[in-house]
């Protein structure tokens, strides 16, 4: 004889299979979050490394936050020695898809080395373009003092030229960049009352 469905009986099949769930999916939470945080780790290093000026330190190891306009953000400091000589800065803001996140690498003078994106949600094929994989949009960049350089799309009166089709990303990317350059004059500022080098 078939059983007959009930409030009771499907309240206690939903109840089951929900903590049945739950279980499985902390257990692979626990399972993926220590290869998670490595992978990141090593990605960020990796990011530091490509940007920055040569360094014997361990930058990500003294990591200095950095209040700016209500946001934090993480800066890193390359030293040679006891010398500081540039600081790789984490920066972010909103592209066309979200969030874009890049690691802007700085000498002390303040020129640009390098930028490197570490996230990205913009569109395939067009706003991707500022991974330096897919473009040499981010070359304009190196070697450049924002003092003396303008970090805004010629669109907007500036000196960088924007990838086709993609200016959202590129007001965004140029908007990150933007305020790594206050950061890291920050930093500088901040070194410099702390009586370092």
């Amino acid at each position: 004889m078939a059983k007959v469905s009930s409030l009771k009986n499907m309240v206690a099949t939903l109840s089951v299979i929900t903590l049945v769930s739950s279980a499985l999916l902390g257990g692979v939470y626990a399972l993926t979050k220590g290869p998670i945080e490595v992978a990141m780790t090593a990605k960020t290093n990796s990011a530091i490394a490509s940007v920055s000026p040569e360094f014997d330190n361990d930058p990500s190891s003294q990591i200095i936050s950095v209040d700016y306009m209500g946001k934090s953000y993480k800066a890193y400091p390359a030293k040679m020695g006891d010398k500081i000589v540039g600081y790789a800065i984490e920066s972010y803001a909103s592209g066309f898809g979200g969030r874009i996140s890049i690691m802007v690498g700085f000498g002390i003078e303040g020129v640009i080395k390098s930028i490197s994106v570490l996230s990205h949600t913009e569109t395939p094929g067009l706003g991707d373009k500022i991974e330096t994989s897919k473009s040499n949009f981010s070359v304009q960049f190196q070697g450049k003092n924002p003092n003396e350089f303008k970090m805004v799309v010629k669109k907007d009166g500036g000196d960088v030229d924007a990838i086709t089709a993609s200016t959202i990303t590129s007001r965004a990317y140029c908007d990150a960049v933007t305020t790594a350059w206050e950061v890291f004059k920050l930093c500088v500022e901040q070194t410099e009352k702390q009586g370092g080098e």
